[in-house]
């Protein structure tokens, strides 16, 4: 069984305000929320004091403005790189910066981060300073070409540094030892957004607007960008990740909104007025991503900065077409996953409790997402492979509660010295390169690593629940209360509830989505319920009668008409 559900206790909730209706009061308290946690505000955000080397870096580039030095900003080929990249372009071009250019490397050519032959790059385009965003910690070789160069190298970055630091003339990164800023778990675009806020009252403090005759810049402009890039990272959104994506948010819906997100919008038929931050998640995101996944991600960032509407559309469409492809790929490769992991699982004890999966074929670009299916379908710490080229393999990992990817690797690493040719990342998500004759041994290393770090009942997902809805409440304007109370995401997870019910009718729609109206036992209600990617070989099951739900209140939107409908995360026949 890879998955229970398991139904979170009550708790005190009496220090939130008495306003709150009664059951957001307790659903915050369980997440966490004290009194501060309620109020959204961007008064409230962190001051950038407490971020280690933002000052620093702030007068370092405000230093290359001013002298008229080019300026190229080294991203990341995902969705934070992208969105952390338009936000400094931007931010910088609004503070007159004359001389600013921004360059991603592709995934294909070069792999991640500032490499010594990005660097080679960034010279032939001659740049004077560089600001990594989303990437940097671990670019130790790259920053040391670039200062061999006599470059100026500003790395910002929220990726966990590894035992040696790059010789960059400042880092900024909230996850380096001694930096007191409270937000572990900011974006790489939120720390991108810090330093550019850092950045404008450096300028102004030096009278710069004045002296140049240039309005002082709005940044809250960005910060649709600087959610989206949030949300699509899946970092956890504590108070302060809330706040930023909360100002986001409301950018969007009241028709704020930078024309590149409102095109990705409408491509992923999204109404930008009802948006919340599952529909940057799952209908943005990922087709920012597919550029970095399959082609360039040039193509995402010049979708985020686009001023023209039509222009928008149209990269937004080709964004679309590419995420399209990524899907198929995906799913032909998941099945091929499947197929050889379903002989080991009629097993259970023959299942390793670390996977790790090749094929030659496979596409670099799709590995994580492929990684991360597997993960939810089996509850054990993936790592898919793929053909790197040059002997090598490339893997993308995705981990469970209880294990540290990044410490993992580590691990491995220290134990195994020269098996992993480089590695980095979170805890929950890395990367890594392997040479491809090394995959039996890596294998068998990973496995061991994993069952010396897990317990058996840790290879059980649990599936937290809110508990039993009351009847009274399965209605329209619970799901609105609910909707409206977020912004919900990682470790701030949105509200989960779970009951017995009767399964009157289903159908598949869609292929592979399970469409299906369900009564709550004392037939007091009836509802419609959707299941997403559903196991073909249980469902649909005419014999199947009663079931035990585990589903989110949604609002359903179909020619202009709203409906409460439940979005099934877990169903199990009962």
């Amino acid at each position: 069984m890879a998955h229970k559900i398991v139904r979170r206790p009550l708790v005190d909730d009496s220090h939130l305000p008495a306003s709150i209706p009664a059951i957001l009061k307790q659903l915050y308290a369980r997440r966490g929320v004290d009194l501060l946690g309620c109020d959204l505000s961007l008064s409230k955000l962190l001051r950038p004091d407490s971020m280690m080397g933002l000052a620093e870096a702030a007068r370092i580039i405000a230093d290359a403005i001013m002298a008229k030095k080019s300026i190229l900003i080294v991203g990341d080929f995902d969705a934070d790189g992208a969105t952390s990249t338009s936000v400094c372009l931007l931010a910088l071009r609004m503070m007159g910066a004359q001389h600013v250019d921004y360059l991603i490397p592709n995934r294909f050519d070069y792999g991640y981060g500032l490499s010594p032959e990005i660097v080679a790059v960034a010279q032939s385009k001659g740049a004077e300073v560089l600001i990594t965003v989303d990437n940097g910690i671990s670019s130790i070789e790259g920053v040391a070409a670039a200062k061999a160069l006599g470059m100026t190298v500003v790395v910002t970055d929220h990726h966990l540094p590894g035992k040696s630091l790059p010789i960059a003339d400042v880092i900024v990164n909230p996850n380096q030892a001694g930096c007191e800023f409270a937000s572990k778990s900011i974006a790489g675009v939120g720390v991108a957004f810090y330093l550019m806020s850092v950045l404008r009252s450096e300028l102004r403090a030096r009278d710069w607007y004045q002296l140049n005759q240039l309005a002082e810049p709005n940044l809250g402009s960005l910060l649709d960008i600087v959610a989206l890039g949030t949300v699509a990272d899946v970092v956890s959104l504590d108070s302060n990740n809330r706040i930023l994506v909360q100002a986001g948010l409301q950018r969007v819906r009241s028709g704020r909104c930078r024309v590149g997100i409102t095109a990705l919008l409408e491509v992923a038929k999204r109404n930008p007025q009802r948006i919340v931050a599952s529909d940057f998640g799952f209908a943005v995101g990922p087709r920012l991503n597919a550029a970095g996944r399959l082609d360039e991600m040039a193509l995402g960032v010049e979708t985020l900065l686009c001023e023209d509407m039509m222009l928008a559309r149209r990269m937004a469409g080709e964004l679309d077409g590419l995420n399209a492809e990524r899907r198929e790929l995906e799913t032909g490769m998941q099945q091929e996953a499947l197929k050889s992991l379903q002989k080991l699982s009629l097993d259970e004890t023959k299942l390793p409790w670390g996977l790790a999966i090749f094929q030659e074929d496979w596409h670099q670009g799709v590995i994580g997402i492929l990684a991360s299916r597997i993960k939810d379908k089996y509850h054990r710490p993936v790592i898919a492979f793929a053909d790197a080229g040059n002997g090598e393999i490339k893997g993308s990992a995705r981990s469970i509660k209880g294990l540290h990817m990044r410490d993992l690797l580590e691990l491995i690493n220290s134990r195994h010295p020269g098996m992993i040719l480089k590695f980095g990342g979170h805890a929950m998500a890395a990367g890594l390169s392997l040479k491809a004759d090394a995959f039996s041994e890596f294998e068998q290393a990973y496995d061991k690593a994993v069952r010396e770090i897990l317990k058996p009942e840790q290879l059980t997902g649990e599936i937290l629940s809110d508990g039993e809805l009351p009847v009274a409440l399965m209605n329209l304007d619970t799901a609105y209360l609910l909707r409206d109370a977020g912004p919900w995401g990682q470790a701030f997870e949105e509200p989960l509830f779970d009951g017995y019910f009767s399964v009157i009718q289903q159908r598949i729609v869609g292929e592979k989505h399970l469409k299906l109206v369900l009564e709550s036992q004392c037939g007091a209600v009836m509802m419609d319920a959707i299941a997403f990617n559903v196991d073909l070989t249980t469902w649909p099951d005419a014999s199947i009668k009663h079931a035990r739900v585990a589903y989110k209140l949604d609002v359903n939107e179909f020619r202009g008409n709203q409906t409460v409908q439940m979005l099934v995360d877990y169903i199990e026949p009962a």
